[in-house]
């Protein structure tokens, strides 16, 4: 029954995700073991998004690292252990509850000698800014820790690459790319484990600059942003929009790119004035209610679907029962069934 709900869960997060999403390209699974200890060591974005994202779609059943202030009460405790999720606690959490760690990290270190999957956010935060942030090295001590536990584990690290079109609109198209398999075991030192840690983290970091686009420091951010809008370059595609960097550094134009004219987002169009017309109530909720209380962008993704997942059904269901009161049941399951057509190919192919 448990794995059941389990399963129920995820199908419906998925297809929520799928219909939420005007575009939701996967490519790499194929380098995802069935049955080695995997870590996902994602790029990090768009918040609880991109966790939904991989856990939908790796074909692994893993435990995920949770920042530990959403474990605020006994009930969501519950409900998040039984979705695989581990607390980890930060500097801000209070200097006195980073000893918690050494017990979660000793979990993990079992979960993995098990054969089983995490997931790790490796930069520690998230942040909308198109760059892998320096990774810390929280998750290079789980894999150190396992490594003393069982010398011979074969853990797998799959770097993944998260790609947003614009992680703050609606609807957004990304791409998610599962990176070629990295043995932990060949980059581990017994004699040198500080070595290790470094060697690891220098091999992630440069894998997930292959698989997400990535901007160095050494040039203005702003103006590259700029210049790829102004080009219509597709940050779904890493490679294309990583080679068409280079080629700025390369030939020196990027300190010239504020020239160009800024690239605006596109205004209402008649299809999206029919999309808020048909779901009104809805889009009046979020926009008054919680949208307002979002804090940040990078949250802004999670909050819309969530609210999408939660109050679009409700919306539909009253939909449903005031045509059936006024006229009949054959009519109030047609209309809705029409309202989720047409919402759907707006979101697909109009908006």
């Amino acid at each position: 029954m448990s794995g059941f709900v389990y399963t129920i869960v995820k199908l419906i997060v998925k297809t929520g995700l799928y219909t939420y999403h005007k575009k939701i390209e996967i490519t790499g699974l194929e380098n995802i073991s069935e049955d080695k200890p995997v870590i996902f060591l994602p790029n990090h974005q768009s918040a609880l998004i991109d966790v939904l994202l991989i856990a939908t779609d790796c074909r692994r059943k893993p435990y995920f690292l949770t920042r530990s202030d959403v474990f605020s009460s006994s009930l969501l405790n519950r409900v998040f252990s039984y979705f695989r999720m581990l607390p980890i606690y930060r500097m801000r959490d209070g200097r006195e509850t980073l000893v918690n760690n050494n017990f979660i990290f000793d979990t993990c270190s079992e979960i993995l000698n098990r054969g089983e999957a995490l997931v790790i956010f490796p930069e520690a935060n998230h942040n909308l800014q198109r760059r892998v942030r320096t990774l810390s090295k929280g998750f290079t001590r789980i894999i150190l820790r396992s490594f003393e536990l069982n010398p011979n584990l074969d853990i797998q690290l799959i770097p993944v690459g998260l790609n947003y079109k614009n992680a703050v609109n609606f609807p957004d198209e990304v791409s998610v790319h599962f990176g070629k398999p990295i043995s932990a075991k060949s980059l581990y030192d017994a004699e040198d484990v500080n070595k290790s840690s470094r060697t690891i983290k220098n091999k992630v970091s440069s894998s997930l600059k292959k698989l997400t686009t990535h901007i160095p420091k050494k040039i203005d951010y702003d103006a590259t942003i700029n210049r790829l809008a102004y080009e219509k370059i597709s940050f779904l595609n890493p490679e294309l929009v990583n080679d068409k960097i280079q080629s700025y550094i390369n030939e020196n134009v990027v300190d010239t790119v504020e020239s160009l004219p800024k690239v605006e987002a596109k205004e209402y169009n008649f299809l999206k004035i029919i999309f808020v017309g048909l779901n009104f109530p809805i889009v009046l909720l979020w926009r008054l209610w919680l949208k307002p209380k979002v804090p940040e962008d990078e949250f802004m993704g999670t909050f819309r679907f969530a609210f999408g997942l939660i109050f679009f059904p409700v919306y539909l269901l009253l939909i449903f029962i005031t045509i059936s009161l006024s006229l009949n049941m054959g009519i109030a399951l047609f209309a809705v069934c029409l309202l989720l057509v047409l919402n759907l190919l707006l979101a697909k192919f109009g908006l």
